[in-house]
């Protein structure tokens, strides 16, 4: 009666969906933990009884990873578009003043060469050859608008504070020599006019006074230091001298220097110190340049201090768009 029953049943029995089923080693064991249940005799079997099935540790799941990422990656600090802007502008701002630096320094290591004030027979005058202003200014203010450049698109705030300190020494050197100047006028122009007298008697001895005293005569359209009669000092000018230079001025005190318009005649001016004025002054200037530069500075006091303030304002102008830029690296490093 069994087996009819067991023979009746069977192919029911296979039908069923438990059928087949195997009760493995899976967390529908009554023997052991569920995926997630601490083993509250053994806490430290929690791990090893949590299956890893990616192979990995507790760092594989994706919110571990990501911190692990997070805490990995390199210090970074990102600016937002306004100090992006200025970090910019910033940037742009001291590649002018680094090209002019250059520019300025090209001039005077040009003026070295070309007086050839490197020479081994005039080194020991270098120290006072006017290029020499040129190379140190050229020098100084293109390094200082380098560091500028760098510290602004590197975001380095060790360049950007050395930037700073030149921009503060230039704007106290070039306000205490403003207030000096102005404050010492008088004397100065005492010795503009001894060094004027100077570049007369070594007129043809230097080249260097040479040529300041041709570029300020031509400029200022003047001949001598008071008057053209100073040129009655020199040695080579003086009418006693036997030189074909005697009773002359150099051709910078003539009114029209240039035959024709293109050829320089550098004897315009000889033999003029022996003519009567109302002669000599169809032909040379007889005003002294002293008068005629303190005219001058008279004349263009706005334009000069117009000139100097602009320097300024644009010297601080730097000096706070690289604060700026500092201030804005600064507050975007506190974020991270």
């Amino acid at each position: 009666m069994r087996r009819k029953l067991v023979t009746f049943f069977r192919p029911l029995l296979r039908g069923l969906p438990f059928q087949g089923r195997e009760t493995g080693k899976d967390e529908t064991s009554a023997l052991l933990p569920k995926r997630n249940e601490v083993d509250i005799f053994c806490p430290s079997n929690a791990k090893s009884l949590t299956p890893h099935p990616t192979g990995e540790g507790e760092t594989g799941s994706p919110r571990k990873q990501a911190i692990s990422r997070h805490v990995l990656q390199p210090f970074h600090h990102s600016l937002d578009s306004l100090s992006t802007c200025v970090k910019y502008l910033n940037f742009f701002w001291n590649m002018v003043f680094f090209m002019a630096g250059l520019l300025i320094l090209g001039i005077g290591i040009w003026g070295l060469f070309h007086k050839e004030s490197l020479a081994s027979e005039r080194i020991t005058y270098l120290g006072s050859d006017p290029m020499l202003f040129f190379v140190l200014a050229g020098l100084v203010a293109s390094t200082v608008s380098l560091l500028g450049c760098l510290g602004a698109l590197f975001e380095n705030t060790r360049l950007l504070k050395l930037l700073k300190g030149g921009i503060i020494l230039f704007v106290t050197v070039e306000v205490l020599g403003a207030i000096i100047l102005f404050s010492l006028r008088h004397h100065i122009k005492a010795s503009l006019r001894d060094s004027l007298m100077v570049a007369v008697l070594r007129y043809q001895d230097d080249a260097d006074l040479q040529f300041i005293m041709n570029e300020i005569q031509s400029g200022l359209q003047c001949c001598g230091v008071e008057s053209y009669q100073d040129w009655k000092t020199n040695l080579y000018f003086n009418c006693s001298s036997p030189g074909v230079q005697a009773c002359g001025v150099p051709y910078s005190c003539c009114l029209d220097p240039l035959e024709n318009g293109t050829i320089l005649n550098s004897q315009c001016g000889f033999g003029t110190l022996g003519l009567e004025e109302v002669v000599a002054q169809n032909i040379i200037y007889l005003g002294g340049c002293v008068p005629q530069l303190s005219r001058w500075l008279d004349n263009h006091a706005g334009a000069i201090s117009s000139y100097f303030v602009f320097l300024i304002v644009t010297e601080v102008g730097s000096l706070l768009l690289a604060s700026k830029l500092l201030a804005d690296i600064a507050f975007a490093r506190t974020l991270y």
